[in-house]
Order: structure tokens, then sequence, then C-alpha cells
């Protein structure tokens, strides 16, 4: 993938600025604050995928097919380090980022992460405020974890579960992981302080959209909050057709038939979940419209690859080399001025413009992997 940014900075971080056109930073450095891309939308929520390995092949994110025995992962050197991944959420918080969550692949299975949400933990907001420190894992590993990462300031946690049917959810994963292990390991987050844990299910027609009802009856009077996902076209390797989306407005119907529901407000800005309430008292659900109501005119979250790419969009084609930088010595000003440039010139909207595209255009976008990038 092409970037936008010089791989060496000979001169320090003023060939870094001259190169991206930007104004040279006090020295201070960080505290630059207003961050807003072409569409006036800020940077608020940087996602990190730590890893591009996951312990499950789930079809409609590492298929098999695609992801097998001989994929070619990538070698330990190829990752940010926690100290490079630290620096770039530093300068993120700098950019008015309050919230990091870590995804992968699946961000358990790297060595070590309690090491890095520590270092996370320590970084702070320019008026003196922690960040929060999230993270989205397939559930396999939580059980055993979740008091680890929440002795080392993992703030909260998100758990991806597409079905409570054992039969259906191992065809799903395909590696046959049952559904009592990610059970298991949601009750430990829960117990471990780091609620309210939110579970994502993503819907796709024909698969398990008949599952729809029976995750909301189990989680309904749960202290876990369920959020539904429209089924996406991120990537190119998981066959996606607008068919097989089940709309969040169908899922909310379906729902509200047997569980009455009444809409709530968001509670903060540039949330991607609409937030539906059981009138009965048993707590909420969400559901997550990037293909049929697309929320793209508030979207505040830029995204971090494995090896260091920054990427303005989950639906992106290409990043923008930061690893480069900073292996190539660049200091802290030069990484600060190298990012406001970037979301500065950012025009993203695919979600809203999908619609206008036929079916072969979309097929030759190629857009980045999930995996990859993080969901």
């Amino acid at each position: 993938m092409t970037s936008p940014v010089p791989t060496h900075a000979p001169d320090g971080d003023s060939a870094v600025r001259e190169t991206l056109g930007v104004r040279r930073l006090p020295s201070t450095g960080l505290a630059t604050g207003g961050l807003v891309d072409r569409f006036a939308r800020p940077m608020r929520d940087l996602r990190i995928s730590i890893t591009d390995r996951c312990n499950f092949r789930c079809v409609y994110c590492m298929p098999k097919a695609v992801f097998g025995r001989d994929y070619a992962f990538l070698d330990r050197d190829e990752l940010l380090s926690f100290e490079e991944i630290t620096r770039i959420a530093r300068v993120a918080a700098a950019h008015g980022v309050e919230k990091l969550r870590l995804t992968g692949g699946e961000p358990l299975l790297r060595r070590g992460i309690e090491g890095l949400i520590e270092q996370l933990a320590e970084l702070r907001t320019p008026d003196g405020r922690p960040l929060e420190i999230a993270l989205t894992t397939n559930g396999s590993a939580l059980a055993m974890k979740a008091e680890s990462l929440k002795q080392a300031g993992l703030t909260r946690v998100t758990v991806s579960l597409d079905s409570l049917d054992d039969e259906l959810f191992e065809a799903m994963n395909d590696v046959r992981f049952p559904v009592a292990r990610v059970l298991d390991g949601i009750e430990a987050a829960h117990a471990a302080g780091l609620g309210p844990v939110k579970v994502n299910m993503v819907v796709k027609r024909g698969l398990n959209d008949h599952e729809i009802l029976p995750m909301a009856r189990h989680f309904h009077g749960s202290p876990s909050t369920l959020r539904f996902i429209e089924y996406m076209d991120v990537g190119t390797s998981n066959g996606w057709q607008l068919d097989e989306v089940v709309s969040s407005a169908e899922i909310v119907e379906r729902i509200g038939a047997e569980l009455p529901l009444e809409p709530l407000g968001a509670t903060a800005p540039g949330e991607t979940a609409a937030r539906w309430r059981y009138t009965d008292g048993g707590g909420e659900i969400g559901v997550i419209s990037s293909v049929t109501n697309a929320f793209c005119g508030t979207c505040n979250r830029a995204r971090i690859s494995t090896e260091g790419k920054l990427f303005t969009c989950l639906f992106a084609t290409e990043g923008h080399d930061l690893r480069a930088l900073l292996r190539g010595g660049v200091d802290d000003d030069g990484l600060a001025a190298a990012m406001a440039s970037i979301w500065r010139d950012r025009d993203d909207r695919y979600s809203e413009v999908r619609a206008t595209l036929t079916p072969e255009l979309r097929a030759e976008r190629a857009k980045v992997e999930m995996s990859y990038i993080g969901g």
C-alpha cells in the first residue's frame, strides 16, 4: 500500500513537515487541539490492531479459503512494538483522541498485552483526563485474562458472539469453538469490573438471522448490552452481497414484536450504535446500520493497522505508513505533524456512497481486510 508520508527524515521532523506541507509545531509539540477533517469531523477514537492473527476462521472475516494453513502472517519484527503503539497513542491523544480500542485479529493472542495496556493507561488528554481503553475480542481467552486485563488498566471489553447455538457457532467460527466458553468469558469480564460488556452479533441473512430473537432473549435483563451489526462489505474475501444484509430496522421490528422497545438518544457524539430500551426495564440493545443508514457524517474514528499504517476509514483501500516514520527517527513533533496532515485531508464516506456503486464497481474496490485493520 502506498503512503503519502516520507519513509525517512534525514534532517529530523523538519523534513517530515516540509514534505507534508504543514506548519511548524511549537516545541511542546503535542497539544494541538481542534483537529478536524474536510467534513469538520474531529478525531476522537483510535482503533489499534495489535495482531493480524486470530484463532477463529469466521466466514465473514477470515475464511479458511483465504486464511488457510499456508497464509503468510506478519513476522514479529513487522509488528508495531508496544512502545511504538504508545507513541502513536500519545500523539493521537494530543490531537483530541479520548478513546483507544485494541483490536486484531484476536488481540488476546498478542503476548504480554497487559504490558501494553499498562503503558496506555498512563496517557492523558491535554486537560489531564485518562483515556478510555477498550478491547474487542472473540472471547476465547477472556475467562483466563479478564482479571489481569482489568488490573493492567483496561476500561471495558466488547465480545463478538454471532449465535448461541453451538452447532451454528462452531460452523461460523470454523474451528469448533463452543459457545459456553465465550459466555464464561463474558461472565468473567463482568466479575472483573470490565462492564458493561458489549456483545456484538454480526447478522447475515440465511446464516444466523434466525438467532436474533434467541440472542435478545438470552441477554434481556442481563448486565450485557447486545448490539446487532449489519453484515458489511469489509475487505474482499467474504463474498459480500447486498441481499445478505438484514437491516437494523428489520432487527428492531423482529425483537420489538416480542420484547417491546423504545428509542434512546446517543450517549456521545459519533456513536455508531442506535440505542433501544426494553420497555419492561430489561436493559437495552444497539443496532449498527453502516449499510442501510450510514453514519459517515459523524465518524470520528481512525485506525492503526498491525504494522503501523494509519487508515482513515474501515473501508479504505490504502493506509499511511507511520511505522516508517517511527523507525526513521522522527520525533513526536514530526509524528504529530504527519498525523494532523493525514486527518485534515480525510474525506472518506464510503458507506454513504455504497448505494450509488454497481456491484461490479464495489467488487473492483480493493478494500483492506477487517482482520488487518480491526473492526
